[in-house]
This record gives structure tokens, sequence and C-alpha cells, in this order.
């Protein structure tokens, strides 16, 4: 039986990136709403989505990047 590392690598590391957000956005902001008000946990995820934006930026570039050379090396 042979395992597939790459596939398994990958998919470990959506988990672990799904888990950190999922974390940052509901535990984080449930703690500023509840210490601080929920004003001010609008505030906090604005500027979550506001430093998400250049990273997801960066993320569509290495994707398309990634799927041009996958098209040149199959031709």
């Amino acid at each position: 039986m042979s395992r597939d590392l790459r596939k398994y690598a990958s998919q470990t590391s959506v988990q672990l990136i799904a888990g950190a957000l999922i974390l940052l956005f509901v535990i984080g902001l449930g703690l500023i709403a509840w210490l601080y008000g929920v004003g001010a946990a609008v505030m906090g995820f604005l500027c979550l989505l506001g430093a998400l934006v250049p990273i997801g930026l960066i993320a569509l570039s290495l994707f398309g990047l990634d799927a041009i050379v996958k098209r040149i090396n199959k031709e």
C-alpha cells in the first residue's frame, strides 16, 4: 500500500491554516467583543480583513504561477 506524502502534506498545511484562521477570527474576535465590546470587535474584524488582503493576493499570484508552470511543463 503506497501513500502519497505530498498530498498528505498539502492537506495538513491547508488544515493548519484553516484552523489558525478559525481560532484567530472566532476566539480572538470573541475575546475582543467580550472585553471591549462589539464596536471594538467590528474594528478588529476590519483590521484582520485588511491584513489578509495582501496575503490573499500573494497566495493567488503564487497559485497562478504554479498553474502556468504546470501547463508549460506538460508541453
